[in-house]
């Protein structure tokens, strides 16, 4: 059943994808018409899941769901990534993205390919200092403690330090 996020559970678990381009106001306006359905009806064998989703900086949509009420079985989780693939072929997205993302000067939302992370230390655009956008948060606790994180808090560290030209 859908919810509001906001009356989810800190505890609530997180997925995070990630589109490969910045999504219109308009697209985020279809993205959550179309999951909130999708999610009404979302259940794991026969037990209906208490989810919602939400669109963070017209990038990424984040789905969560309230494992105390009822929890999400592999089945489910497969439905839910079904639900993003579907979308995102409407509206020609993609939505499993594994590129770096930061917060560029000025506020810009800045996607880096990962063969191109090497290069972006190396020219100063990614630093340890750069904001990146933490997709690997697993519940709504971490997702409000930890979205926003240096890039030498992230897995992006190895690449500082060691990088050679």
């Amino acid at each position: 059943m859908y919810t509001n996020f906001d009356s989810l559970p800190d505890d609530a678990r997180v997925w995070v994808y990630q589109a490969n381009r910045p999504l219109t106001d308009a697209e985020v306006e279809q993205i959550q018409a179309s999951l909130e359905p999708a999610l009404n009806g979302w259940a794991a064998h026969g037990q209906p899941l208490r989810a919602s989703a939400q669109v963070l900086a017209n990038r990424f949509v984040v789905i969560a769901v309230d494992e105390g009420y009822s929890l999400p079985s592999g089945c489910s989780i497969d439905a839910s990534t079904h639900y993003l693939k579907q979308i995102g072929q409407q509206l020609s997205i993609d939505f499993f993205d594994r590129s770096a993302v930061y917060a560029a000067p000025g506020g810009v939302v800045e996607t880096l390919p990962l063969p191109k992370i090497k290069e972006a230390v190396l020219d100063g655009r990614l630093t340890p200092e750069t904001t990146v956008f933490n997709t690997l948060v697993s519940t709504k606790a971490d997702l409000a403690a930890n979205w926003l994180k240096p890039a030498s808090q992230t897995w992006l560290n190895r690449y500082f330090g060691r990088v050679i030209a």
